[in-house]
């Protein structure tokens, strides 16, 4: 599992550097690209770390919004930058209402609140036409995972099983700022 994990994730830091730019640019170009390099290992750390504790570690949702911060700075200064932090304040936000709302009405936890901080995180990555892409990958994939794990195991769904967000949240953040690239990036 953890060589075609390595895999996958050299295969997504290639992707991002071709994506990102590359040598164009540049020096702030090639940091741009090195900070949508180092992105992927972030990501596979929150999505493996999620699914196996439940938990999104403090220091990867930083490293991932450090290494958004320096690609938003580097790609269009400090302009950029701060329509990057109002994105990724709003998106958190909204996540956060959506776990107090949540909370209120089932009485439970049902988003945690390193899933809160990896949507600021998002925010901070994607463009605002990329965010709704990112969050519905995440949910779709979720579903899929659950009826997948329905399927194999021959018992009924639960509405009250828990769920690593984080572990599906993180690669379709990863995955809309590529397609976000891809179709608007001019590649």
């Amino acid at each position: 599992m953890w060589g075609a994990l390595a895999l996958v994730v050299g295969a997504g830091m290639a992707a991002s550097f071709t994506l990102a730019g590359g040598f164009e640019g540049g020096l702030e170009g090639l940091l741009g690209s090195l900070a949508a390099v180092a992105f992927v290992p972030v990501v596979a750390a929150i999505a493996v770390v999620d699914a196996r504790h439940f938990i999104i570690p403090d220091t990867l949702n930083g490293a991932g919004l450090a290494l958004g911060l320096l690609y938003a700075a580097a790609s269009g200064g400090s302009e950029l930058l701060a329509v990057a932090l109002a994105r990724g304040a709003g998106l958190a936000l909204a996540f956060w209402a959506v776990r107090v709302a949540y909370r209120a009405l089932r009485k439970r936890e049902g988003l945690g609140l390193g899933d809160v901080k990896l949507a600021g995180v998002a925010g901070v990555w994607l463009d605002v036409t990329a965010i709704p892409l990112a969050i519905e990958m995440a949910a779709l994939a979720a579903l899929l995972g659950v009826a997948m794990a329905h399927l194999a195991g021959g018992r009924a769904a639960r509405l009250d099983r828990r769920l690593p967000f984080g572990l599906f949240f993180a690669p379709a953040i990863w995955a809309a700022w590529g397609l976000d690239r891809m179709v608007w990036g001019g590649l």
